[in-house]
């Protein structure tokens, strides 16, 4: 190797081994730089289901949806059993001190709410949402069968509706003031969560 050559070549060694030096120094001092990382990984990852159609997302929630609300109305039923307290009975009824119901929303990045007849003229809920409600309450004041209910309510959020029998202690508790005492379930389930569920539960 000439001596011009040698010294071409060691110069260009140097360079690279500087520009990754600088790299490391970069992510070194930049947390937000690898955080910022770390989140576009997921987002790529949460892409990879390609083809998802709205079959497959609704088929989704009402997986997940028909299995929590079994555990969160089993938590909820067995601790208005266990008092007749009723600043306790007011509380549960409104989801609090419900450690294991609060767990799941966390985990599955989930809103959980109690509905009742007078949710039915509820502005904050979408019109799609008052007119399962006013199906729930008509089949209630018929005594007929509920079934569970799934709606797209927007691009990016899915919701499942489950009504608890009548002569659950929960109606009976919350509810029992109304005409008709009915009580039925609401998760709401973000689109991203349900795309998350779905690529973890295809990884398994």
């Amino acid at each position: 190797m000439t001596q011009p050559t040698r010294i071409k070549f060691l110069f260009m060694n140097r360079s690279k081994l500087f520009a990754s030096l600088l790299l490391l120094t970069l992510f070194a001092c930049n947390p937000e730089r690898v955080k910022y990382t770390n989140e576009l990984k997921q987002e790529m990852a949460d892409k990879k289901i390609k083809r998802i159609t709205n079959a497959d997302l609704v088929e989704t929630v009402d997986n997940f949806g028909e299995k929590i609300t079994a555990v969160i109305q089993k938590e909820l039923t067995t601790q208005l059993e266990k008092t007749t307290n009723p600043a306790e009975q007011a509380k549960l009824c409104q989801l609090q001190n419900l450690p294991r119901t609060n767990a799941i929303a966390e985990r599955y990045g989930i809103d959980i709410s109690l509905l009742s007849s007078a949710d039915v003229a509820n502005k904050s809920l979408s019109a799609k949402e008052r007119e399962v409600l006013d199906a729930y309450l008509y089949n209630a004041e018929q005594k007929l069968p509920q079934i569970s209910n799934i709606q797209k309510i927007t691009e990016t959020l899915y919701v499942y509706n489950a009504a608890v029998p009548t002569e659950n202690v929960i109606c009976q508790t919350c509810f029992a003031g109304q005409k008709t005492p009915l009580a039925v379930w609401r998760l709401a389930f973000p689109k991203r969560e349900i795309i998350r569920r779905m690529s973890a539960t295809k990884k398994k």
